[in-house]
């Protein structure tokens, strides 16, 4: 958990962002409005993730039968790792700075750059991936 000590400041700089009701919650230039979905693991998870990992994540979404490799079964992450959930790396591999080339290509897409296009605001951009860990975090299974 100490690789989350660097973005506490930032997480509670965005605390009383997230506690602003929808209607006033205004952000970026244009003030495009942000609405506490666009940051809930569990909805980013449903919105993101979903086709391919599954609802449940273990990794038989509709879109799974499409891929070339299946999806992994993100239940089973802290199993895979010594018992250990890899929050850290969770991070990286969802904004893509974890790509690796012995890998081959990946499928997957990278929601960093998507989420940075839809707000720039990299305080919100961390808590968007830190959400997204914590929901994958809390699915998983012993």
């Amino acid at each position: 958990m100490s690789g989350w000590k660097l973005t506490l400041p930032i997480l509670i700089a965005v605390a009383g962002f997230i506690a602003m009701p929808e209607e006033k919650a205004q952000t970026g230039p244009g003030n495009n409005r942000l609405k506490a979905s666009d940051l809930s693991g569990a909805e980013m998870y449903r919105t993101y993730c979903a086709s391919c990992h599954g609802i449940d994540g273990k990794g038989a979404g509709p879109a799974a039968a499409a891929l070339k490799k299946a999806p992994p079964d993100l239940t089973q992450i802290g199993k895979r790792n010594n018992g250990k959930f890899p929050d850290f790396r969770i991070v990286r591999i969802i904004d893509g700075s974890e790509v690796q080339a012995v890998h081959g290509s990946r499928e997957m897409p990278m929601w960093g750059d998507y989420f940075r296009e839809k707000q720039p605001d990299e305080g919100i951009l961390a808590v968007r991936e830190r959400n997204l860990t914590e929901y994958i975090r809390s699915i998983q299974q012993k």
